[in-house]
């Protein structure tokens, strides 16, 4: 099977994935160029979206860029970047999760858990995640325009 290589990453967390954030991006490596927004502290003050909002739209607009984002649940962090066009956020707590993720739903963005899981399986679960290729199967592709189609709907 092949495997996708991003043409960049973008990281953020809030306080509550701070620290494993900072083991994250030691053990990424150096294959591909990454970038953290932050938290840079572990300050109870800052809020998810903002990191969010930050990494969504600079994922958006770097072509082949994708994104990890870390909190306590994972789910702020997913519902925030979600709200961002051209955003597939997805909220992985495995492996395999992460794989379907990408290979189906040609996702983006992954939020992790930082609350559920061990430095370990954060770093396992991003490395699956980041080596996965998009399948480009059609009816994953229809599924994917339908969702993009989403972004145009007004309330």
């Amino acid at each position: 099977m092949e495997t996708y290589q991003p043409t960049h990453i973008f990281i953020a967390a809030d306080h509550g994935g701070y620290a494993a954030k900072q083991a994250l991006v030691k053990s990424l490596g150096e294959e591909t160029p990454l970038t953290d927004l932050g938290a840079d502290s572990l300050d109870p003050n800052d809020d998810y979206p903002d990191f969010a909002t930050h990494l969504g739209q600079k994922v958006a607009s770097t072509p082949g860029a994708v994104g990890i984002l870390l909190c306590r649940s994972g789910e702020g962090m997913a519902m925030a970047a979600n709200k961002i066009a051209g955003i597939r956020a997805a909220l992985a707590w495995n492996e395999a999760v992460a794989r379907e993720s990408r290979g189906d739903n040609d996702a983006n963005v992954l939020t992790l858990p930082t609350d559920y899981l061990e430095s370990e399986q954060l770093v396992a679960i991003a490395k699956a995640w980041l080596a996965t290729p998009f399948s480009g199967e059609e009816r994953h592709k229809r599924r994917i325009q339908a969702i993009t189609q989403l972004e145009q709907v007004i309330l």
